[in-house]
């Protein structure tokens, strides 16, 4: 760009190389500028990326949580919010214990001709004795109560989509249930371009597709579709 300057000088009228300086000082402003950016743009997206994808797989983490158990108690996911949020706030576990135990088997010993109570003949069998019975809220989110706006992906005015059905899989019928948000939500305001290319994302270690979520419509499968990495570091 030097070179250039110095070879316009030579064939510019001198009274107006002041004008020229001050055009292509501005021109090289702006494409050191430029430069800078296709360097550090990317790093500063990914910077924002992984931030934003922590947020949401979080809540998303919530939500898994939650389906498991309202599948637990009810037999089947379900698709709506406001349902697994209202079983959140009532629902409760049954604390239990279980202990093995014998006892004789009293028709078959007095089929044998032994004493129905003291024969050779013992049963085994598990009782199971309920204890206490505990908030399910509380035992999945720590009395926290942020179960109650898991359904909104943070930073945006969105709500996550919530999806749940019975597929038929190998002869047999599964409850399923699959919760996700675009990438074009968690990323908005970022590079277009770059959120094009993090859209098409096909890796180990990255988000792969268009969507980050959990669970699946498709398959019987209750797992997000992240890299082990977002499961590593303790959710705040």
């Amino acid at each position: 760009m030097i070179g250039f300057a110095i070879l316009v000088a030579k064939f510019v009228n001198p009274k107006f190389n002041t004008l020229i300086s001050i055009v292509l000082l501005v021109l090289c402003a702006y494409l050191g500028y430029q430069l800078y950016q296709s360097i550090i743009g990317p790093v500063h997206f990914n910077q924002e990326k992984e931030e934003r994808y922590k947020k949401v797989i979080a809540k998303l983490k919530d939500i898994k949580a939650g389906q498991l158990a309202y599948q637990e108690l009810n037999g089947k996911f379900t698709g709506d919010f406001d349902s697994l949020v209202q079983f959140l706030d009532t629902a409760k576990f049954a604390i239990t214990s279980r202990r093995d135990t014998s006892y004789a088997d009293v028709e078959k010993n007095k089929a044998f001709g032994l004493d129905p109570y003291k024969g050779g003949y013992y049963i085994e069998d598990i009782i199971i004795d309920t204890l206490r019975f505990t908030s399910i809220k509380d035992s999945i989110y720590q009395k926290s109560d942020r179960y109650k706006t898991m359904m909104k992906v943070p930073g945006t005015d969105k709500n996550f989509e919530l999806a749940a059905k019975k597929l038929k899989k190998n002869d047999g019928v599964y409850s399923v249930f699959e919760a996700k948000v675009s990438k074009d939500i968690i990323l908005e305001g970022l590079n277009k371009d770059l959120i094009t290319q993090e859209k098409q994302v096909n890796s180990v270690d990255g988000v792969n597709g268009p969507y980050i979520k959990v669970g699946s419509l498709n398959e019987v499968n209750t797992s997000g579709n992240w890299p082990k990495l977002y499961d590593s570091v303790k959710d705040k």
